[in-house]
C-alpha cells in the first residue's frame, strides 16, 4: 500500500534542534512546510527559526503529546534521542527513522552486530560491559581504541590502548560503562555514503564523499572522493544492502574505512543527514535536508546528481578569537559557499558552520579549500 503524500503547510515535527535540525527546518520552510522543534536549550540554532520551539526534555509526555497533537510527522536530528519518545511517538503518528533503527545507531555493541548479522565486514572487536572482558586474550585486538558503546562522537570517549593494562585502565578512565575495544587498522582513507530510502524501490546515494579528520572531528569532505570506481560502487554497494537489511526509511549515513591492502570495512552508521553529506547543499540537485523533508512526507527521493565537484571544511569555533573570523575571505569569492549555524557562543572544537568550494575538479577546489583554512586560522 502506498504511503500518503504529507504535503504544505503541514507541520512537522523534529527532535532536537542543532545544525543538523536547523537545515532540516530551512529546507521545510522553503518546501511550504511548518516546524516544530523540541529542544531543552533556549538558545537551539534550529528552535530560533521554526515556527514553534518546545523547550523541553526529549523524554517530556507533555511536550511530546503536543507535538502528536499539532504535527502530521516526526523525525530526529541525532541518534542519542530516548528512543522509547520515538516509539511513543509513533503510535500516534508517523516517525521517520524508525525507532528500532534509531537504536541500533545508539549503541556501537548492537550497530557492530548488526552489521555482521548483515554480512558485511567491521574491524576486528569484542564487547566490554564489565572488566572480565578484558581477561581473555587481547592481542589480536591490538593496538586498538576503546570506545564508549553510547554517546561518544566527534572522537570524545575513545581512548588508544596498545597493550592489555592499558585496556583495563581506559576501561576505567571511561567510567567502566558499556564500550567497544576494536582493533586498529591500517588506513588508507575514510570514506561516507549518504543512502536516501523511502522503500526498497525508491532509495537512492549521493556520490561517495573522502573524509578527512582532526582530533577526531571531520575537517575536511572531498566530492568525489579520490578513488576508482570499483571501490567507490563497493561502498555503495554495501551502504545499500545494510539500508535493506534495516529496512530503513530516511537518510543514513554509512562511514567506511579503506585499508592499505583495498578492503573496505563499515565503520559506523548515523540515522541521519551527517555532516560529510554537507557539501550536498551547493553541489547536488538536491540536498540531504530536502530529502530528509521528502522521505518523511511520503515522498520519493529527489535527484542526487552532482552538479559540480566540490571540498567541504567544517568551521570549528577555534578560529573564534577576539572577534569575528575573516569572513571577507570567503564571501569574495565567487565560488566559495559559506553556511553558519546560528550558534551565540564559539567554543574549542564546537562546530559553527562550515563552507563548500565548487570547482571544475577537486584538486582544484582542495587547493582552494585549504589556502582560505590558513587565512581563517584552521
Amino acid at each position: 500500500m502506498s504511503v500518503r503524500h504529507i504535503l504544505p503547510n503541514a507541520m512537522l515535527g523534529i527532535l532536537g534542534g542543532g545544525q543538523l535540525g536547523r537545515m532540516f527546518t530551512i529546507a521545510a520552510r522553503s518546501m511550504g512546510y511548518r516546524v516544530t522543534v523540541l529542544d531543552p536549550d533556549d538558545e537551539s540554532p534550529a528552535g530560533s527559526i521554526a515556527d514553534v520551539h518546545l523547550r523541553a526534555a526529549y523524554d517530556d509526555r507533555a511536550a511530546l503529546d503536543r507535538i502528536i497533537a499539532s504535527c502530521a510527522a516526526v523525525t530526529t536530528e541525532f541518534e542519542n534521542v530516548p528512543a522509547e519518545s520515538l516509539v511513543y511517538l509513533g503510535a500516534s503518528l508517523r516517525v521517520s527513522p524508525a525507532p528500532e533503527s534509531v537504536a541500533i545507531a545508539q549503541d556501537r555493541i548492537r550497530e557492530k552486530r548488526f552489521i555482521v548479522s548483515a554480512g558485511l565486514p567491521v574491524a576486528p572487536f569484542i564487547p566490554v560491559e564489565t572488566e572480565e572482558d578484558l581477561a581473555g586474550d587481547l592481542e589480536p585486538l591490538l593496538p586498538g581504541i576503546l570506545k564508549l558503546a553510547r554517546f561518544g562522537y566527534d572522537g570524545k570517549g575513545q581512548l588508544r590502548v596498545a597493550s592489555p593494562a592499558e585496556c583495563r585502565s581506559a576501561f576505567a578512565e571511561l567510567g567502566r560503562k558499556s564500550c567497544v575495544l576494536e582493533r586498529q587498522l591500517p588506513l588508507h582513507k575514510e570514506l561516507s555514503v549518504i543512502v536516501v530510502r523511502t522503500s526498497a524501490s525508491e532509495v537512492r546515494t549521493f556520490p561517495v564523499a573522502e573524509n578527512q579528520h582532526a582530533a577526531g572531528i571531520l575537517d575536511v569532505s572531498i566530492v568525489p572522493a579520490r578513488i576508482d570506481e570499483a571501490s567507490a560502487e563497493r561502498a555503495r554497494h554495501m551502504a545499500l544492502r545494510l539500508a535493506d537489511a534495516m529496512d530503513y526509511v530516511g537518510v543514513l549515513a554509512v562511514e567506511f574505512f579503506v585499508l592499505q591492502d583495498g578492503e573496505i570495512v563499515i565503520n559506523e552508521i548515523a540515522p541521519r543527514p551527517h555532516n560529510s553529506g554537507h557539501y550536498t547543499l551547493d553541489s547536488c540537485a538536491t540536498d540531504q535536508f530536502e530529502q530528509q523533508v521528502r522521505v518523511l512526507c511520503g515522498l520519493p527521493p529527489g535527484d542526487t546528481r552532482m552538479l559540480t565537484p566540490v571540498v567541504m571544511v567544517n568551521l570549528l569555533g577555534d578560529i573564534w578569537r577576539d572577534d569575528e573570523p575573516a569572513w571577507d575571505a570567503l564571501l569574495t569569492e565567487s565560488n566559495v559557499k559559506l553556511h553558519l549555524y546560528g550558534k551565540k557562543t564559539a567554543r574549542i572544537g564546537r562546530k559553527m558552520g562550515h563552507f563548500n568550494v565548487l570547482a571544475a575538479n577537486v584538486e582544484t577546489a582542495l587547493s582552494q579549500a585549504e589556502q582560505l583554512k590558513l587565512i581563517l586560522g584552521s
